[in-house]
């Protein structure tokens, strides 16, 4: 008797493993395939390990800071007296919002800057954040006790966005004139800003002042709620098109003949980074250089392209935290707005690569 050999819908069929994942992704479903490198995951675990250590400092330095030992209990919602009003109203809310707002910011910029193919490329550089500050100055001018200073910010940031989606006549898709109009539309608002901060009286200068400059001052759970939402709503759908924008570094048309359609991948880029960036301002004012420095800071740790959005939004994160503790805790300055911090930080960074780029003779 000879064996009838098993066909196609047999058992063997059934036993046929899964189709592997392709290497270096890691792929969710059908349609999510996220880049993962070594030395991406370990650089993740260092930024993810310095995010929390600045996070405890920032909740237990200084004369008002929880006991180290007593912070679990606050953590846990047990804390009594003096450590509950410090968590609930003083540092809880204030770090769940740097944290939320540097992320929203490190990955928006990576996104820009994946898009535009610039190291420069950054909400700031297209108007978004010169916008937002001019929205602000104008709610506090004409409007100062109907409409929020926040919501000026928001509303700002959109009119900015639109401003550039039209004066570009391409919508969002050619970098350069992205970023050309992006730069008229950044000297108009900051031109509005600055005409409002001298016509303004000056105690309501000195808080719109505050404002504009990016600051974590006072904020609420209410803050913290509405970045993270946004955070949220945007990274799913920035995961999505990772792999498209991965597979971009290697340019247009090789993006185009491997079917991820660029140019959509593009806009929808660019759209999300503008959500991102207009509700990191709608809560903390447009803090500046984050956006910049953060994707250039992921790239050199990991010394390998693409856009990097999760370290990009990790190291977003971990500056702003660090800024802030600098702005809590030192002593030179009090009540010094963050955003002058990460100005600091974003001008020494941009100062070294300069300078490492003078000694390579590339400038």
């Amino acid at each position: 008797m000879t064996a009838t050999p098993q066909t196609s819908a047999g058992p063997a069929a059934e036993r046929t493993p899964p189709p592997r994942s392709p290497r270096g992704y890691l792929v969710i479903g059908r349609t999510v395939a996220i880049p993962v490198r070594r030395a991406s995951v370990l650089a993740g675990a260092v930024l993810f390990a310095l995010l929390l250590a600045a996070a405890v400092a920032t909740l237990t330095w200084g004369r008002l800071g929880v006991d180290l030992a007593d912070l679990p209990a606050a953590l846990l919602g047990d804390a009594e007296g003096k450590d509950r009003f410090v968590f609930n109203r003083l540092r809880g809310p204030r770090l769940t919002v740097a944290i939320g707002v540097g992320a929203a910011l490190g990955l928006s910029g990576a996104l820009f800057q994946s898009v535009t193919r610039n190291p420069l490329g950054s909400p700031d550089v297209i108007g978004l954040s010169a916008g937002a500050g001019a929205g602000a100055a104008i709610c506090a001018l004409m409007f100062p006790d109907t409409v929020p200073v926040a919501v000026g910010a928001l509303i700002g940031a959109i009119t900015a966005m639109a401003l550039v989606y039209v004066s570009t006549g391409t919508g969002f898709r050619d970098p350069a004139r992205l970023v050309i109009a992006g730069i008229g539309v950044a000297a108009m608002g900051a031109a509005v800003t600055q005409y409002v901060v001298y016509a303004l009286e000056r105690d309501k200068a000195s808080v719109l002042t505050a404002y504009v400059n990016g600051s974590l001052t006072a904020r609420s759970w209410t803050d913290a709620t509405t970045i993270w939402l946004v955070l949220l709503a945007v990274v799913p759908l920035t995961a999505c098109i990772s792999r498209r924008l991965d597979i971009g570094e290697m340019g247009d048309d090789i993006a185009q003949g491997l079917g991820s359609e660029p140019k959509k991948a593009k806009t929808l880029a660019v759209l999300l980074a503008i959500a991102l960036s207009a509700a990191a301002v709608s809560v903390s004012g447009p803090i500046a250089f984050i956006a910049l420095t953060a994707p250039q800071i992921a790239k050199r740790v990991t010394r390998s392209s693409g856009p990097h959005l999760l370290l990009s939004a990790l190291t977003g994160g971990l500056l702003l935290v660090l800024a802030d503790l600098c702005a809590q805790q030192l002593p030179f300055f009090e009540d010094l707005p963050v955003g002058i911090y990460t100005m600091a930080i974003g001008g020494a960074y941009l100062g070294y690569l300069l300078v490492r780029e003078w000694r390579k003779g590339v400038l």
